[in-house]
């Protein structure tokens, strides 16, 4: 299976860390192909690109170098050079999508990609992105629950469900904030590997994760 995710400058680093460690752990007993995306080669940060969030002066903030670019995989002249199709598509949030000229790329690569995906999968406000790529129209969807009316106002014609940890509609799969990318991931995991594999992906990451849940409660809601 391939997963990859896609970054931008001001993602969220636990929106994308939280599902990469499922999939590390994941990869112990089952083989998983994973790609770092991006617009450019260059090194993705969490940095903030709203200056009105750095008013404290803090230098905090990660870097993560892509694998690929979204170009690769949208080019059809560089198949034969390798690349592989992606099944699983995960996109987090962040600050960055609020940023137009930081996630119009994402949205362009997420609505190209996405008739050839098996699974997409966002966390938190990247459900703003799948929902402006178009890919939730008529469909249910979550998303982060600070953010929840400035997201929800991106796009009228997605049915936003509101008390949701994540919601399954289709292939798109979409969570709630921040953490919740954790429990998305151990749910598309437990549908494509089956319970006993998540049990032992969530003992081993000591995460308190009910086999059973559905997603549908949400105590931040």
């Amino acid at each position: 299976m391939h997963y990859a995710i896609a970054l931008f400058p001001g993602f969220e680093a636990l929106d994308a860390f939280g599902p990469l460690q499922i999939l590390n752990t994941l990869s112990r007993q089952t083989p998983i192909e994973l790609s770092i995306l991006a617009a450019t080669p260059e090194p993705v940060s969490t940095r903030s690109p709203d200056p009105s969030l750095l008013a404290t002066g803090s230098v905090c903030s990660q870097e993560i170098v892509p694998t690929g670019t979204f170009n690769d995989f949208l080019n059809p002249s560089l198949e034969e050079g390798g690349k592989k199709k992606i099944d699983v598509l995960i996109v987090p949030g962040g600050v960055g999508t609020r940023f137009p000229e930081i996630i119009q790329p994402v949205i362009e690569f997420v609505a190209e990609i996405y008739p050839s995906l098996r699974y997409a999968v966002s966390v938190c406000t990247g459900a703003g992105v799948l929902a402006r790529a178009g890919i939730l129209d008529g469909k249910r969807a979550t998303t982060n629950k600070i953010r929840w009316e400035a997201t929800i106002a991106l796009r009228t014609e997605v049915e936003w469900v509101r008390n949701a940890r994540w919601v399954v509609d289709g292939n798109v799969w979409t969570s709630s904030g921040v953490s919740a990318g954790i429990d998305v991931l151990l749910a598309l995991a437990r549908e494509v590997y089956g319970k006993s594999v998540v049990s032992e992906v969530a003992r081993f990451v000591e995460y308190v994760w009910d086999e059973n849940d559905d997603g549908t409660r949400d105590p931040f809601a």
